[in-house]
This record gives structure tokens, sequence and C-alpha cells, in this order.
């Protein structure tokens, strides 16, 4: 488990394509493009899965019994009513290697938007974005008060898939995080402008709680893979030192 946990977080931070800080003079958010990795037990046709999705505390909600949640840790609700809704359809998020969708996600459509509340705060959220459109924008509050948004510009040109079935429009998975205190959030707005004709497409919204900065992507969260190997050689120079002093006990022992 423990060499599994570490491949993972090497292979996350390999592929992590963009990091970018935003600060002002009392807040800062960050966020991360990642292709993802594969979901529960290795399912590749549910879209991609935040590779903090099995870690305790974090909740998903990926959308595959075909509706949103409107009670609960996480509340959604369609604001304008119009035609935005959970669908399957082959512009659902692709996987982390582009694989095709076939499950339901949520999306978004023209001058719509639709409203995430939670009942805790939060340090720490995820979505599969994709195909990503024309002006989607994603929006994080502390009650009334905007966070930080971030619209398609921000993603689109370091989006790390670009999906054969999306005509190669970009896919990934974004990783939004808080950098202290003053950036916590308690209820997150997609949205879409009525300006363009495309939707914004939606899967596995991963939510941690927490007051404080996330430090999931923390390199001193997991030791470097140099520090384990050397780790290891050290233990076996104990071991041999330990198994040569038992061997000339042993000796001496045969003497008397």
């Amino acid at each position: 488990m423990f060499s599994q946990k570490l491949a993972g977080i090497a292979a996350l931070s390999l592929s992590a394509i963009a990091s970018l800080t935003y600060a002002g003079s009392a807040q800062a958010i960050s966020f991360t493009v990642t292709t993802g990795v594969a979901g529960p037990n290795g399912v590749t046709n549910q879209g991609a899965f935040s590779e903090f999705h099995a870690d305790p505390g974090v909740v998903t909600v990926d959308f595959n019994a075909g509706i949103a949640p409107t009670t609960g840790f996480a509340k959604y609700s369609f604001e304008n009513g119009k035609t935005s809704s959970v669908r399957a359809d082959k512009w659902a998020p692709a996987g982390a290697n582009g694989e095709v969708n076939t499950s339901s996600y949520l999306a978004v459509f023209n001058g719509d938007q639709v409203t995430i509340t939670l009942d805790s705060y939060l340090n720490y959220f995820g979505i599969n974005w994709g195909a990503i459109s024309a002006n989607n924008t994603f929006s994080f509050y502390n009650g009334d008060a905007l966070v930080k948004s971030f619209t398609t510009q921000d993603v689109d040109p370091v989006a790390p898939v670009r999906a054969s079935q999306h005509g190669g429009e970009g896919n990934g998975y974004l990783h939004f995080y808080s950098e202290g205190s003053n950036d916590i959030f308690n209820k997150i707005i997609i949205s879409q402008s009525s300006t363009h004709g495309g939707g914004f497409e939606s899967d596995n919204h991963s939510f941690s709680m927490g007051t404080g900065r996330f430090t999931g992507f923390d390199p001193q969260s997991v030791p470097e893979p140099s520090l384990v190997l050397g780790m290891l050689a050290v233990g076996g120079v104990f071991l041999r030192k330990r198994q040569n002093q038992k061997l000339q006990i042993t000796k001496n022992l045969a003497k008397d």
C-alpha cells in the first residue's frame, strides 16, 4: 500500500501541468491541473478522478445515479431552471488517458449556473473538467464574499488531455485548494456565459473539509523516492552489521 501511494504521488507530481497561485492582500488560492486517475476499482469509463479521492475525509460526488444531490453535505441547485442537468452523452469529461466516459455528468448551459452550498468549510475541491468550452467560470465564495474565480482562459491552455471524442478539446482534472485560512470556502458556483453556445461539463467532484491551508501537494507529505531508497540502504547496512555481530558471538561460544 505504501509503495502504491508513493507511486501515485510521484505520478501526480510528474503530471502536474500547471500550478498557479493567485494572491491578494488577504486571500490566496491555487489550482493545479493533472490528468487525474482511474476511479474506484480501476474503472476507466467514468471519467478521471482526483488523486485524493480515496483519502480519509474526502467525499466524491460522481453523478452516476443520474441526479445532483439536493441534501446532505453538498447541496446542488440549478439557479435559472433552463436546460442544465445531469446527463450522459459523448460530451462527458474524458478519463485520465482520454477514455470515453459512459457515466452521467453535470452539464451547465448558456446563461445558467449551478450553486453548490456546503455544510462545512472546504480547503480543497476537485473536478474532472471537459470538454473545456469558452466562458466556463468557476467561482468560490465564503458566504456571499467572492474568494476567487477561474475561467476557461486560465485552464484550457494547460489542459493535459485532448480527447478525440471531443474533437481535440481540452480535458483534465482540476484541483482548487486553499493557501491559508483566508481563502477557505463554503459555496461554489459553476456558470456558463450566455454569450457562448458551449456548455460547462464536469464530473467526479471531490471535496475535502478544512479551515486552513491544504497540504496534499506538499512534497514532504510523502518521502521522496530517493529518500526511501536511502533508508532501505541504511537499513540493509544495519541488518548486515547485526548479522555479523550474531555470527561472531556464535563463533566465540563455539570456541569456549
